[in-house]
């Protein structure tokens, strides 16, 4: 395999680097903590990108994650702390290491005991998580903390013996934030007073802990979904303004039938 285009791009952009780090003010003057929320940022536009399924952005914004990694690298070698090298060693010892069954003589029946093997072997490394969970970074949003926790449990067995059994949960967590919702707004919905949604807020909390549960169990990834949802939601509410503009209405002013009858119409056009 031919992989000199490959070296020649990346050397360039670690050039480049070099010359915007020594050359351009702004460049000059950022520091770790100062590209952390940008880099977020970037992540979030290569998932919009992946979402839309448009790959020349998703190339696109690849390189941009790409200029962060080089970045990163840059301002840690100028502090003495780790270069680029130090980086791509690193993750190619951890991948090697995590990966016996394709560097080493280790068997496995299928990708199922990929990922069992992969949780024991995180646990073995010098530096590695002391616990199943400690690897779960605190600032994932809530919902993809709740896909990767029940995730990581599910590599050492912890899990639904049927999968069917885990609608028996759902179904009660429903039932419990239902009876709780009650007792705290009455039949009405009414607030009662303030301070009184913690205990909804939990029971809610479990719910939504449970269908993500059912998402994994059924191979459905549900931050992905619920964004596809997002997506459908935002071009059908877009049509709705849109029609509405067109009839001189505001839809503040609009009924909810009339509203209505837009929408299903929008399932037909927007999709």
């Amino acid at each position: 395999m031919n992989r000199d285009n490959e070296i020649k791009a990346f050397v360039r952009l670690l050039d480049v680097m070099d010359e915007l780090r020594e050359r351009c003010p702004w460049d000059r003057k950022q520091t770790m903590e100062s590209l952390r929320p940008l880099t977020i940022e970037e992540t979030y536009e290569l998932s919009d990108a992946i979402m839309e399924g448009d790959y020349k952005s998703v190339s696109k914004e690849l390189g941009d994650l790409m200029l962060h990694m080089v970045f990163y690298s840059k301002i840690g070698k100028e502090k003495g702390l780790f270069d680029i090298a130090d980086v791509m060693n690193l993750i190619c010892e951890k991948l090697i290491f995590r990966h016996p069954h394709v560097f080493g003589d280790v068997e496995v029946s299928g990708a199922g005991e990929v990922v069992q093997n992969w949780e024991q072997l995180k646990r073995k490394e010098k530096d590695g998580n002391k616990t199943i969970l400690s690897g779960v970074p605190a600032s994932l949003p809530s919902l993809v903390k709740a896909y990767r926790v029940q995730d990581k449990v599910r590599a050492v067995g912890f899990d639904w013996s049927e999968r069917e059994d885990v609608w028996k949960k759902v179904k009660e967590e429903i039932s419990e934030f239902e009876a709780e919702a009650v007792a705290k707004l009455g039949e009405s919905g009414t607030k009662s007073g303030e301070g009184e949604n913690m205990k909804m807020e939990m029971e809610f909390g479990d719910l939504l802990f449970s269908l993500v549960n059912a998402a994994r169990l059924y191979n459905i990834n549900p931050d992905t979904a619920l964004e596809m949802t997002n997506i459908k939601f935002i071009k059908r509410f877009g049509y709705l303004e849109k029609v509405a503009t067109e009839m001189d209405r505001s839809i503040k002013d609009m009924t909810i039938s009339e509203m209505d009858a837009i929408w299903e119409e929008s399932k037909k056009i927007v999709g």
